[in-house]
């Protein structure tokens, strides 16, 4: 532990001998938010599930960007697979400091009565049943060194409340619920336990998405920007390292002040 006198700005935000798993992040913002930590000095575990060729070449380009760490391949969702990437993390990096639960799904907006049970499942699986599955096998280490970074990563659209989109909202609704009693439940063992609920940052999966979606969302932006993957480095940054350490329970919107109001 650094003595007060010690502590500065570097320090306080350096995440050098720690070591972080990102799920999801071969792409979009999870690749960036991969890319922040190791920056930032981690040991970063890069997680994906499908597309071998496309998360191979992220992976090289985190490495090329100084950063160090390795590529996992696992379904978040399945308990099995969770179990065996975390013993191949600790066996090549070290046990989980850090554990950012990012990856997703599809998520097509459709009126109720076009959804099944089937895709309500398959959200909740990503979004309960994994936070869930990767905490449980994060938290003996945490607890033992009494310390700890748990960053959900949750979206805006609790807080808006957007049509068309109820089997997503009500999953990532639950998970932000997740998150906030998790948070009074570990507190005493120095691990921090957050949500960063991003904007519509414009990444691979909305390429396809309707020109007057984007010039409508794009209006009601108070900062009159897009936001961008890069966006979400600093506030994970913040929230894995030493100047959070009494920041906990928190739902931190990334997006511009589109929810404010």
């Amino acid at each position: 532990m650094t003595a007060p006198s010690e502590i500065t700005a570097s320090s306080l935000f350096s995440l050098r001998g720690r070591v972080a798993l990102v799920t999801g992040s071969s792409t979009g913002l999870g690749r960036a938010m991969a890319l922040g930590l190791g920056q930032a000095g981690a040991r970063v575990a890069l997680n994906y599930c499908n597309n071998t060729a496309r998360a191979e070449k992220s992976f090289a380009e985190f490495q090329a960007a100084g950063c160090e760490g390795k590529l996992f391949r696992a379904d978040v969702t399945s308990e099995s697979d969770v179990a065996t990437m975390m013993q191949e993390i600790e066996s090549s990096l070290g046990p989980v400091d850090i554990l950012v639960v990012n990856a997703t799904c599809d998520q097509p907006q459709k009126p109720i009565e076009d959804y099944d049970w089937a895709f309500y499942q398959s959200m909740l699986d990503y979004f309960i049943k994994s936070p869930f599955l990767l905490t449980r096998a994060c938290l003996p280490h945490m607890k033992q060194q009494r310390w700890g970074r748990i960053i959900n990563i949750g979206s805006e659209v609790v807080a808006r409340g957007i049509p068309n989109f109820t089997a997503y909202v009500a999953a990532k609704g639950g998970q932000n619920g997740f998150h906030r009693s998790l948070a009074t439940e570990v507190a005493k063992w120095g691990i921090t336990v957050n949500m960063v609920a991003p904007g519509w940052i414009l990444v691979e999966r909305h390429e396809k998405d309707p020109q007057s979606l984007k010039d409508g969302y794009f209006d009601a932006i108070p900062a009159q920007r897009w936001g961008v993957p890069s966006d979400l480095a600093g506030t994970l940054v913040y929230l894995a390292s030493d100047a959070s350490s009494f920041v906990t329970g928190q739902n931190i919107a990334v997006n511009g002040g589109t929810t404010v109001a």
